[in-house]
């Protein structure tokens, strides 16, 4: 069942009354999960379950649920196996004929996707991002042309690496940056990765979870930018970096030369 990504208000009243009720609450970490069910009251008894629980932890597991027990699995935050323990013990169950049913509820990536601005019609979540450079870049490139939103987690720590491996790949392409969603700084900032990372070199790394969503690639033949978008970006961008820095970036945006661009930026100061 999905739990509280954030503001523990959103949990749902049928996820309290399976937590009431059931036998047994399955666990990412019990002192996670003990937070949520201490703040409601709730009693109910709990068993650690996460991605290094073996075989025989599942076994028993198994056996608890044949003698007609009712266990309620949830992660730390959001939706079980999404990017959360949970695949191998649901096989498991289904495999030895148990019933599994899904309680829903609060979603990180899906509401960074409403958050975002960018095109919902159509998206592919793709969990987190490898760590090494060039894996990362690999998995970028075979996902360059997929008409649809691209959904990540990132950390913190890693954000500016694959912000530029995300220049390199995507070139002017919006991202958006969502972290802490449901508290209390909760921030959506949108831009180019270049843009992003102009901003998140000058101001310092964010805390928080983090989701990063790449918008889908420009159809062929349309214009990216109108000529007044373009002025207008280009006088935001040169309020906080040099000229050089403004024109490369909405040369990369608005699919002009970078000479075209830096003429621009150039009469841009001038007034």
């Amino acid at each position: 069942m999905a739990t509280p990504i954030g503001n523990l208000g959103d949990i749902t009243l049928r996820a309290l009354e399976v937590l009431r009720g059931c036998d047994t609450i399955l666990c990412e970490d019990t002192r996670v999960t003990r937070k949520l069910l201490d703040a409601y009251d709730l009693r109910t008894k709990t068993l650690s379950y996460h991605d290094h629980s073996d075989d025989t932890k599942r076994g028993r597991i198994l056996d608890l649920l044949k003698e007609g027990k009712s266990l309620a699995l949830v992660s730390d935050a959001g939706m079980p196996l999404i990017s959360d323990p949970g695949y191998k013990l649901v096989q498991a169950c289904l495999d030895a004929g148990i019933a599994v049913t899904s309680l829903p509820g609060a979603n990180a990536p899906l509401a960074a996707l409403q958050l975002s601005g960018l095109p919902s019609d159509r998206f592919c979540f793709l969990g987190f991002l490898p760590v090494k450079a060039g894996a990362r870049k690999h998995m970028l490139q075979d996902w360059a042309e997929v008409e649809a939103t691209l959904i990540f987690f990132e950390t913190a720590p890693r954000l500016l690496a694959s912000l530029k491996t995300m220049q390199e790949v995507f070139g002017g392409r919006t991202l958006a940056v969502v972290r802490e969603i449901t508290k209390l700084f909760e921030e959506v900032r949108r831009g180019s990765a270049a843009e992003l990372l102009v901003y998140y070199e000058a101001e310092g790394k964010p805390r928080g979870e983090i989701v990063l969503l790449v918008g889908p690639p420009e159809k062929a033949g349309v214009k990216k930018l109108g000529d007044k978008e373009i002025e207008k970006r280009l006088r935001r961008l040169l309020e906080r970096m040099k000229t050089k820095e403004a024109a490369y970036i909405i040369a990369e945006e608005a699919g002009i030369t970078r000479k075209e661009a830096y003429d621009l930026a150039v009469r841009l100061t001038k007034e």
